[in-house]
C-alpha cells in the first residue's frame, strides 16, 4: 500500500478504506518513511480515480500530529477535503474520516453525533439543584432519566424513547 496503487488512470468513481491507512504511518523497518510512503500512496490514489470522485478512509490516528501529517500528504498529492469527526463527544464511539474529493472543492458530509445549537458553551444550576433536593433521593427521578437518556444518545448508544411512563414506579407485580 506504501508502494501505490498498481491500477489504470482514472478507473475508480470512488474508494473506501477501514483502518488500514494509520499502518502507512509506522516505521516497521528502517527504510520505511512515514512521510514518503504516505504521499506515495496518496498520489496513486488521486491518478488511479476519476475526476469528481471521492474517497472516505476511516483511520485512528495517535495523535493530532499523526492527523496533521496525513491530511498534509493528501492535500500535497491534490486532493481537496479533510477531516470528519463523528461522535466527537463520546471516547468510544469517536471515528475519524478523511473525506477526499478530486473534483474541485465541495462541502463536507455532516458528522453524526453533534447538534448544531452546541457551539458555545451552556451553563447549568446543577449545585443549585442539589441544594433544594436536600432531603431528597438524588437517582430515579424522571429528570434523572431523562438527562441520563440524553447523556447516552449524545454518546451514539441506543436508547429507548421516552413515553408518558418514563421514571414511573413499576406495579408490586414484578
Amino acid at each position: 500500500m506504501g508502494q501505490g496503487c498498481p491500477f489504470k488512470a482514472g478507473t475508480f468513481d470512488g474508494a473506501i478504506s477501514i483502518s488500514a491507512l494509520q499502518w502507512l504511518c509506522n516505521a516497521d523497518k528502517k527504510h520505511h518513511n512515514p512521510v514518503k510512503r504516505l504521499y506515495q500512496f496518496f498520489s496513486s490514489l488521486y491518478a488511479c480515480l476519476s475526476r469528481s470522485a471521492r474517497a472516505v478512509l476511516q483511520f485512528y490516528p495517535e495523535n493530532g500530529d499523526q492527523m496533521e501529517l496525513i491530511t498534509a500528504q493528501a492535500m500535497k498529492a491534490g486532493f481537496y477535503g479533510g477531516v470528519v469527526v463523528d461522535y466527537p463527544n463520546s471516547t468510544k464511539a469517536k471515528k475519524f474520516f478523511l473525506v477526499l474529493m478530486t473534483g474541485g472543492n465541495m462541502p463536507l458530509p455532516k458528522a453524526l453525533g453533534t447538534d448544531e445549537d452546541s457551539h458555545g458553551v451552556t451553563y447549568t444550576a446543577k449545585r443549585e439543584r442539589l441544594k433544594q433536593q436536600r432531603g431528597k433521593s438524588l437517582k430515579k427521578g424522571r429528570d434523572w432519566i431523562l438527562e441520563k437518556k440524553e447523556r447516552r444518545r449524545k454518546q451514539g448508544k441506543d436508547v429507548r424513547p421516552d413515553s408518558k411512563y418514563t421514571g414511573r414506579k413499576r406495579s408490586g407485580r414484578l
